[in-house]
């Protein structure tokens, strides 16, 4: 399987904009690495200054003068369905190209690429029933109606990730798609494949010209593109460090944004979950495509009486952990994505002990895995929450166990820290889970586990994000809201 994602590729020498694939000016190549092997499977072509400008033009034409944003929500929805359509015929392409660049293990791929291309139809239903206009009454001297109308926003610049391609696109195209705006997809250059196979079922779907574009883009011009004043806003997907620079841009010139950024969650491990089940309920958690998933249990909370009894359970679980090639189908964890990644994460094995933790598993390279960019998943004992590896989003498979006294003091301890993405607890009791729930600063919580549904808001509190992506709240961000005052209802909406 391995390689075939290339393969499926069309145009890996081209870029889609304005409805047509075209030739780059510049040199520019993002080569396409495996993980697992540290070999070069592939390469496409990168953007440069020229394409970004051609890019927004064409989004900005087709939006300002184009059909897209003046068609019915069914019409847009029926493109919608159609580009479902084209990339579920590319499933099998779009599960490989993720194990190929990422390392996602087979079992975790399969059935993605075709799974999350449902996205689209899940927003071509909601789009053909929002209320974009809605009628009210009005208590003006001059008007006895008041029409709320949701517009689109304009252009949209789409920022996805490297660790989950294909969905941080499509949970942004999808509703940005169904108000109206237009789009430039900006994959990263790590991992492009995905937005490549997206263009050429675009194209397939007959969309109209620049709808949707295509812009793999190096650093300057990935800045060019947040700072374009054709751009009317900015939906990324990232760390917090690029987010809070995405912000400042974009507040300077008071475009739109929505991010999903970093995370640093917290599972509070209740007095009624046993030592011997909370290990292999954890582990999962934390091992999840190599770490690399930001709502991973990356700190875990436990009753101080029996704190090492949860930590030779977790660490049992994580220890038996199968490491490995992600075609075969035993592997339940594979490497992490690149050279420069590993080599952060592996900086906090010193980092951790210096400060006086103890690794109670993990905590190295495989020693049977001489290639691939593969660590041992990790588990620090002795920790508090004040140490580097439980503030700091490390994003491999190494969390922090930390106890506490009281239910009080674990809220607390999950509280206390820059982000508020995402976490968990872990009872019998779901009225407590409940109550726990409700006291954290997180935007997204689940009892006994990691749930995880698109079509239900997603996004973070404090450095975590700013918005919400998936559920309907994830159409409003993607709309301005006008306000039409007038002596009767239209003929339209009466």
């Amino acid at each position: 399987m391995i390689g075939q994602a290339q393969a499926q590729v069309a145009h890996p020498d081209k870029l889609f904009i304005g409805g047509r694939w075209i030739p780059v000016e510049g040199s520019g190549r993002f080569t396409v690495t495996n993980p697992a092997t540290e070999e070069a499977f592939g390469e496409v072509v990168a953007a440069g200054v020229p394409e970004v400008e051609r890019a927004v033009a064409a989004a900005r034409k087709a939006f300002d003068e184009g059909p897209w944003p003046r068609m019915s929500a069914a019409e847009r929805a029926t493109y919608m369905r159609a580009l479902s359509e084209a990339l579920q015929r590319r499933g099998a392409a779009l599960d490989s190209a993720w194990i190929s660049q990422v390392g996602v293990p087979i079992w975790m791929a399969q059935g993605s690429g075709a799974g999350t291309a449902g996205l689209l139809d899940y927003y071509a239903g909601l789009a053909e029933a929002y209320p974009f206009e809605d009628v009210r009454p009005s208590n003006g001297m001059m008007s006895k109606v008041a029409v709320v109308v949701r517009e689109p926003v304009g252009v949209v610049a789409a920022i996805a990730p490297w660790n989950g391609p294909l969905a941080s696109l499509l949970i942004k195209l999808a509703p940005a798609l169904a108000t109206g705006c237009t789009v430039i997809l900006k994959p990263a250059p790590e991992t492009p494949l995905e937005a490549f196979m997206l263009a050429e079922a675009a194209e397939e779907a007959g969309f109209p010209e620049g709808v949707i574009n295509l812009l793999p883009a190096d650093r300057e011009a990935s800045d060019l593109l947040v700072r374009h004043p054709g751009v009317d806003k900015v939906a990324f997907t990232g760390s917090t460090e690029v987010g809070l620079h995405i912000a400042q841009v974009c507040a300077g010139r008071m475009a739109r944004f929505t991010m999903e950024l970093g995370g640093k969650s917290a599972a509070i491990v209740l007095d009624d979950f046993e030592p011997e089940a909370m290990g292999p309920a954890l582990a999962p958690m934390i091992t999840l495509l190599c770490g690399q998933v930001c709502i991973n249990f990356s700190r875990v909370l436990v009753p101080r009486a029996r704190k090492d009894a949860y930590v030779e359970s977790l660490a049992a679980a994580m220890a038996a952990t199968s490491i490995g090639d992600p075609l075969d189908a035993n592997t339940m964890m594979g490497p992490l994505a690149m050279a420069r990644h590993h080599a952060k994460v592996s900086s906090y094995f010193d980092k951790g002990v210096a400060e006086g933790a103890r690794i109670a598993t993990g905590g190295r390279r495989p020693p049977s895995l001489n290639s691939g960019y593969y660590v041992e998943p990790t588990v620090f004992a002795d920790a508090t929450n004040d140490m580097a590896i439980a503030q700091e989003e490390i994003f491999g498979p190494v969390t922090a166990v930390i106890p506490y006294d009281s239910v009080e003091e674990a809220i607390a301890i999950a509280n206390d820290s820059p982000f508020g993405l995402s976490g968990g607890v872990y009872t019998h009791d779901t009225d407590r889970a409940y109550g726990v729930a409700r006291r954290i600063r997180t935007g997204h919580f689940t009892q006994n586990g990691r749930d995880f549904d698109l079509t239900n808001p997603f996004g973070g509190f404090k450095k975590s994000g700013v918005g919400r992506e998936g559920g309907p709240e994830g159409i409003e961000p993607f709309t301005e809201v006008k306000t039409v005052f007038l002596p009767q209802a239209p003929g339209a909406l009466a």
